[in-house]
């Protein structure tokens, strides 16, 4: 059965392919167990005046997002990842603003790979884009990334890059955004809700997708 990685706990869970069929594009981003934990499921966002952000699947180009949002944080490095089908065809995106203007961006996109590589890909970018100096914050809607590099990759680093439970994933990536992290000590990794209408996260999102489209 398809495996997937939980974006908040960091273990390992597996959906049925009947279940994946009722949602066509779905990657689910969160165990039963954390999912479950504390409250009942939120309802469905519905496409109404009332949303703030974008619909996932939406697809809006970099033009379109800052024609459309204006909220969030205006300074620091946003990043973010996508994927269709998990794995299958992905792309991430980062980009560095400060009061609300582009400093750097960068964008790539990978023929097979996972959601969670294309976030720590753009981990990786966004932090090459500081100095090791640099006091800024770094954005991601990935919590397993922020929970990786701010909470679990010590402990691992100290194991020999073992998890107590099993190997851990992306291993290559998740050490390459170790290292930059603990050479940017100044720089504070933040997550921030995904389409929540974040002009800069926004854009981040669609600097990702820019693989699915004929232009950022």
């Amino acid at each position: 059965m398809p495996s997937f990685t939980c974006q908040s706990c960091g273990s390992e869970f597996e959906l049925s392919p009947s279940v994946l069929s009722k949602y066509p594009n779905w990657t689910p981003k969160a165990c039963l167990k954390c999912r479950d934990k504390g409250s009942k499921p939120a309802a469905p966002r519905r496409k109404t005046k009332a949303s703030k952000g974008t619909i996932p699947g939406e697809n809006l180009t970099t033009a379109e997002v800052l024609a459309r949002f204006s909220g969030g944080p205006d300074t620091g490095v946003f990043t973010d990842g996508s994927c269709q089908g998990n794995p299958g065809r992905g792309g991430w995106g980062s980009v560095y603003t400060r009061a609300g203007e582009v400093v750097e961006q960068r964008n790539g996109a990978d023929p097979e790979t996972t959601n969670n590589r294309m976030e720590f890909t753009a981990m990786i970018e966004g932090l090459l884009m500081l100095p090791e100096d640099s006091t800024e914050s770094i954005y991601t809607d990935s919590q397993l990334v922020v929970n990786t590099l701010t909470k679990w990759a010590a402990g691992w680093q100290k194991r020999g890059w073992k998890r107590k439970n099993g190997p851990v994933r992306n291993l290559e990536l998740v050490k390459r955004a170790c290292e930059l992290a603990q050479s940017h000590p100044d720089v504070t990794i933040s997550w921030i809700k995904a389409h929540d209408g974040s002009r800069w996260n926004e854009y981040a999102d669609a600097l990702a997708t820019g693989y699915m489209r004929d232009e950022l």
